[in-house]
C-alpha cells in the first residue's frame, strides 16, 4: 500500500497538527445537508486538515469541507456512484504519525458477510480491531466508520478512532459526533470525540429534537 506524506502549507513545524475527523455525513440519502454544526466546530477547532472515512455520498459535502480545511477523504459503501474515484483506503504519514483511512466495510464479500453476526450479536468492536490486525501492523492510528459508533481506544498500541455518525443516526443513541485528532513532535497523539447537538432532518430542515 503506497504511504503519503502529507505536507501542510502554512503550518510552523514545531506546532501541533489538529484535524478534524467525520464519517458517514449521508448527504443526501439520509439527511439533506450536513449538521449545521459541523463546519463551524471544525473552524472553532482551527483545524489544519480534514478527514473524512467514507459514506460521504455526493462531492458537494467535501467541496463545503474544503472551505475549512484541505481534505482527505475515502470511500464508503454508498460512495460506489457519484464519487467511486475516491481510494477505498489511504495512507498517510503526519509527523512520523502513520495513519490508516478506511470507511471499514470491506470488499462486497466481506460487507455482506458481515452483515450476519452483526444481525446475530449486535455491534461489536472488536471484530472491526481484528479485521484491521490484518493490514500492516506499523499504523499508529486506524480511522474509519461505517458502524455509526464512535470509538476512541487505545488497542496493542494503536489508537482505533471512529469519529461517529455526523448526521442523527437513531440506531446508535449517540447522537451526532465529530472527532479530533492533534498530533504534535514524539508522535504525541490526542485525541476526542465531539458532541454536537441534537438536532434532526424533518420536514426539509434541521430542528431540535424536542420541537
Amino acid at each position: 500500500m503506497e504511504l503519503f506524506d502529507f505536507i501542510l502549507d502554512d503550518v510552523v513545524p514545531t506546532k501541533p497538527i489538529r484535524i478534524g475527523v467525520l464519517s458517514d455525513t449521508h448527504v443526501p440519502d439520509r439527511v439533506g445537508d450536513l449538521h449545521p454544526d459541523i463546519l463551524p466546530s471544525f473552524k472553532e477547532l482551527n483545524v489544519d486538515l480534514i478527514i473524512h472515512a467514507g459514506d460521504i455520498c455526493i462531492p458537494a459535502v467535501l467541496q463545503k469541507l474544503e472551505e475549512v480545511a484541505p481534505v482527505v477523504a475515502v470511500q464508503g459503501n454508498r460512495d460506489w456512484w457519484r464519487i467511486k474515484q475516491l481510494p477505498s483506503h489511504k495512507i498517510i504519514n503526519i509527523k512520523e504519525v502513520k495513519i490508516l483511512i478506511t470507511h471499514g466495510h470491506g470488499q462486497l464479500f466481506t460487507y455482506l458477510w458481515d452483515k450476519v453476526p452483526y444481525w446475530l450479536l449486535g455491534y461489536r468492536f472488536e471484530r472491526f480491531v481484528k479485521k484491521f490486525s490484518k493490514w500492516e501492523p506499523d499504523f499508529d492510528i486506524v480511522i474509519f466508520g461505517h458502524s455509526h459508533r464512535a470509538e476512541n481506544q487505545w488497542v496493542g498500541g494503536r489508537l482505533y478512532f471512529n469519529p461517529g455518525s455526523a448526521y442523527e443516526p437513531m440506531q446508535n443513541h449517540q447522537g451526532a459526533t465529530i472527532g479530533l485528532l492533534e498530533i504534535s513532535e514524539r508522535k504525541t497523539i490526542d485525541a476526542k470525540i465531539v458532541f454536537l447537538r441534537e438536532l434532526g432532518w424533518r420536514g426539509g430542515k434541521w430542528i431540535e429534537k424536542n420541537r
